[in-house]
C-alpha cells in the first residue's frame, strides 16, 4: 500500500498536523457553545447584583471564547506546537504593551 506523505513533516498526510481534523459536527458544537457563552455575557451584563465582579466575569467568558476560536477555527490545536507558542508570545506581548499604556495614561500612577 502506498501512502501519501507530507513533505514538510515527512509524516503520512493524515497525521501531518497531529491527527485528523474535527468533523462538521464538532465545529457546530463549538458554534453552539460560543453562542451560549455570548448569550450568557449579554444576560450577565444586565444583572445588577453582580456589578462588582462584572469585569472579571466577562473577561473569563471572553477568554474562554477566544481559546475555543483559536484552538478550533484557527486550527492551532491541530498545528505544530511551535505555532501555538508563537501565537501566545505575540498575545502576551500585546497584552503587556496595552496594560502598560493603560497604566501610564489612566491608572496606577495616580
Amino acid at each position: 500500500m502506498i501512502t501519501e506523505t507530507n513533505p514538510v513533516h515527512d509524516l503520512p498526510a493524515d497525521d501531518a498536523h497531529g491527527g485528523s481534523h474535527p468533523t462538521a459536527r464538532t465545529y457546530l458544537g463549538i458554534a453552539v457553545i460560543l453562542t451560549v457563552l455570548t448569550a450568557l455575557e449579554v444576560v450577565i451584563y444586565y444583572i445588577q447584583a453582580i456589578r462588582p465582579i462584572l469585569v472579571p466575569l466577562l473577561a473569563i467568558l471572553g477568554v474562554s471564547k477566544f481559546v475555543l476560536v483559536v484552538a478550533y477555527y484557527m486550527h492551532l490545536k491541530f498545528d505544530p506546537k511551535l505555532f501555538t507558542w508563537l501565537f501566545l508570545g505575540g498575545l502576551v506581548t500585546a497584552t503587556a504593551a496595552l496594560t502598560g499604556l493603560w497604566a501610564l495614561f489612566n491608572g496606577w500612577g495616580g
